[in-house]
C-alpha cells in the first residue's frame, strides 16, 4: 500500500494555496510494532475531504512529471548508446515521455489496493507493456505514425511491444516500485512547498505542449491525406 509517512507530523498548511483555512497533519509512524497503525492510505486520504484530495492529486502529478522526465532521460541515453546521439524524436516537444509517467501511477494505485506481492510482480510486467501497446496503437491510429517499431524483434505484437523490451520494463518497473519510489516520496515531502508553487506552471507547460503538438501533427496528417487523395 502506498503510504504517506513522515518522521514527524507533516503540516500541510504549507499547501496554503490549496487549503488556505485548514491544516492537515499526516500521522507519524508509531514507536510500537502495531501493524497498520499510524499509516494513511490514498483511499483514506481521499475520504478526508476535497482539499486533501487536491493535495494528493498534486503529489501524484509530481510523480507523473518526474517519471516522465526520467523516461525521457532513459530513452535519450539508450539512443546515445545505440545510435550515438542523445536526441530522439518523441510525441511531445518537451523533455517528457508520458508513458513513463502513466505506468508508475497505475502501479502505485494497484499497490494501494494491498494486492499480494506475487500479483504486484505480475502487474509490473503487464501494466508497462499494456501502456506501451495502447499508446503506440492510439498514436498510430490518430497521427498515422509509429514512434517505435519492434516488427523486426521476435515475439512482437503489431510492432508496438515485444518480449525483450517487456522484460526490460518488468525489471525497471519492479526496481522503480520497491526501490526508487520510497526515495521519491521522501523527496516529495521535502519539495512539497516548492512544488505547490511550480505545479501550475508545470501543468500549463505540459498542456500547452500537448495542445500545440496535437494541432501541428494533425495538420501534417490532414496534409498527407489530401496528398493521397
Amino acid at each position: 500500500m502506498l503510504l504517506l509517512r513522515a518522521a514527524k507530523p507533516f503540516l500541510l498548511d504549507s499547501m496554503h494555496s490549496f487549503c488556505p483555512t485548514q491544516a492537515y497533519y499526516l500521522p507519524i509512524l508509531p514507536d510500537d510494532n502495531k501493524r497498520g497503525a499510524g499509516q494513511i492510505s490514498i483511499t483514506q486520504l481521499l475520504t478526508l475531504g476535497h482539499s486533501p484530495g487536491v493535495i494528493l492529486a498534486g503529489e501524484y502529478f509530481f510523480y507523473f512529471m518526474l517519471y516522465s522526465f526520467l523516461g525521457w532521460v532513459l530513452e535519450g541515453s539508450y539512443n546515445l548508446h545505440s545510435l550515438g546521439t542523445f536526441r530522439k524524436e518523441g510525441f511531445l516537444k518537451g523533455p517528457v515521455k508520458p508513458m513513463y509517467g502513466f505506468a508508475p501511477l497505475l502501479l502505485l494505485a494497484a499497490k494501494d489496493l494491498q494486492l499480494p506481492f506475487p500479483l504486484m510482480i505480475a502487474l509490473a510486467l503487464l501494466i508497462p507493456s499494456a501502456v506501451e501497446y495502447i499508446s503506440g496503437s492510439l498514436l498510430k491510429s490518430v497521427f498515422h505514425k509509429q514512434w517505435w517499431d519492434y516488427s523486426e524483434m521476435p515475439y512482437q505484437w503489431n510492432g508496438h511491444i515485444c518480449l525483450k523490451f517487456s522484460l526490460y520494463w518488468w525489471g525497471l518497473a519492479t526496481v522503480c516500485l520497491y526501490g526508487l519510489q520510497p526515495l521519491v516520496e521522501m523527496m516529495y515531502l521535502r519539495l512539497a512547498p516548492l512544488w505547490t508553487l511550480l505545479l501550475p506552471l508545470a501543468a500549463l507547460l505540459l498542456t500547452a505542449d500537448l495542445l500545440w503538438t496535437c494541432r501541428t501533427r494533425r495538420r501534417g496528417v490532414k496534409g498527407l491525406e489530401l496528398g493521397e487523395g
